[in-house]
């Protein structure tokens, strides 16, 4: 009898330790890093000496290499405005030319007076001849070609920003999500570490008790297989860890501090109804910003393809300084000048501009169809973005109760032990199912902050100034206007 009731005591005493180490790391440590939910699901808590979310998007916007890329890429696109600006000016070539030569020459003159017989001179020698000329070619029209090119140019420059809108976009809502995850994973790998320890302690106590022959092999063997089941789940939080750390790398561009802060939200940045955030989408997102650009693009390709079969009138300017001639000893230098001005009428030149005509109206039929494409494709990734936030809030009200529940059932499976009323087993599965529903709630903490994120870069509207980071803006206009007008120059504007 006293036996038994030292065996319940043990009993009561291994739960409370389990009940207190699982509850004290779950709370302390879900806590201080994935941060305890409000009743609306927010993440709270203080992040002082940690690594904050708003950091972590500031520097994945200045050291990602997929965004930097794509900057450069807008950037060489500017420079397709003042090539296609370069058909209202003239072009000009220079030449020279340096012929050393030997002429002979034998002229015959002819007598002006009856019976004066026609006299013969001879030049020969070796001379130089110098050449020097310039042609000036100025354009006057050509079926309105270059206002053309230079509209659809313009209209490539714009449609380069809205790409790096997307790509900002994207590393932006890969930023958040790395920062999550790897919040995600240190939270549960602390869970599965404190959870190990218990199941040690455990362990220790049931063979204690057999060896005193109060409980069989079957409950060291219990013991023994949910602490090897604890150890494995241990080693896969480990592995996620070190995954999420090398996503941080990669996405952000700089290792993760040693702790980072709670992130909270940003639904108060989104449209308060679905409604609301389908129509933001179709207006401001930048894939279909993207396709009504690449329509206008195709439009001015076709007006370009139908300018090939106009006439081009140009004025062409020659001027030419020769110091000797191939033809004479006697020409010292001579001076050529002309102006002219010539008219092309193109033809016929095998169909090969009608061909190009039909092609650019083919061309243009598919860029609509891209853009109804992307309206329906920005619609359903705004409804699937918002489902997913809805049902990530309802996780989290779920896990909530869930935790809660385990831990009264943790608490009674316990106070039914002391009493004999419950095995070993019984204890383990508890305080099992609560570290589940620990588990369950930091993943449903994280995904319902990277839904909200989510959400937001499928309405087009995650960007730095929305969200409010304190970090200076890449502006692709700046860029833009120091190219615009350029005349001449090979250094591009930050001086390579």
């Amino acid at each position: 009898m006293l036996r038994g009731a030292r065996g319940r005591a043990a009993i009561a005493r291994g739960a409370r330790i389990a009940a207190f180490a699982v509850s004290a790391a779950a709370a302390l440590w879900v806590a201080s890093l994935a941060a305890e939910p409000a009743a609306n699901g927010r993440l709270v808590g203080t992040g002082a000496g940690a690594g904050t979310m708003d950091e972590a998007l500031i520097q994945s916007y200045q050291n990602n290499p997929q965004l930097n890329s794509q900057r450069s890429a807008t950037r060489a696109i500017d420079e397709n405005v003042p090539t296609a600006l370069a058909g209202y000016r003239p072009r000009v070539s220079g030449t020279a030319s340096l012929t050393d030569q030997y002429l002979d020459q034998l002229t015959r003159t002819t007598g002006t007076t009856a019976g004066i017989p026609a006299t013969y001179t001879q030049a020969k020698g070796a001379f130089a001849v110098q050449s020097y000329g310039l042609t000036a070619t100025q354009t006057l029209y050509n079926g309105l070609q270059t206002a053309t090119r230079t509209r659809q140019a313009e209209g490539q420059v714009f449609s380069a920003r809205e790409q790096l809108r997307t790509t900002e976009q994207t590393v932006l809502l890969s930023a958040a999500t790395a920062y999550m995850n790897l919040l995600q994973t240190a939270a549960i790998l602390e869970l599965q570490r404190s959870n190990v320890n218990v199941l040690e302690v455990t362990l220790r106590q049931t063979r204690d008790r057999f060896t005193a022959g109060e409980v069989t092999r079957t409950d060291v063997a219990q013991a023994e297989s949910r602490l090897s089941g604890g150890r494995s789940q241990l080693s896969l939080a480990e592995s996620n860890y070190v995954t999420a750390q090398a996503q941080y790398l990669q996405v952000i561009g700089v290792p993760p501090p040693a702790r980072l802060a709670p992130a909270p939200p940003v639904d108060r940045l989104s449209p308060r109804t679905l409604d609301g955030a389908i129509a933001r989408g179709r207006t401001e997102h930048p894939l279909i910003t993207t396709a009504m650009y690449n329509v206008d693009i195709a439009l001015q390709q076709v007006k370009i393809a139908e300018g090939a079969l106009a006439p081009t009138l140009a004025a062409v300017g020659n001027v030419q300084k020769n110091f000797g001639s191939t033809q004479s000893l006697a020409v010292l230098e001579t001076l050529q000048a002309s102006i002219a001005a010539q008219l092309t009428v193109p033809i016929y030149q095998g169909g090969a501009e009608y061909s190009a005509i039909r092609q650019a109206k083919e061309t243009l039929g598919q860029r609509r169809l891209d853009l109804d494409t992307a309206r329906d494709q920005v619609q359903a990734t705004v409804t699937q973005a918002w489902g997913q936030l809805d049902a990530a809030k309802a996780q989290i009200d779920a896990t909530q109760s869930q935790v809660t529940a385990a831990e009264v059932a943790l608490n009674g499976v316990r106070e039914e032990a002391r009493v004999g009323q419950r095995t070993t087993l019984d204890v383990l599965n508890a305080q099992q199912d609560l570290v589940n529903a620990r588990v369950a709630l930091v993943t449903a903490q994280r995904d319902r902050v990277v839904a909200s994120y989510t959400v937001l870069a499928a309405t087009g509207a995650l960007s730095p100034q929305i969200l409010g980071l304190k970090i200076e803006v890449y502006d692709p206009v700046t860029h833009y206007q120091q190219v615009r007008d350029a005349w001449g120059g090979v250094r591009v504007p930050d001086g390579r």
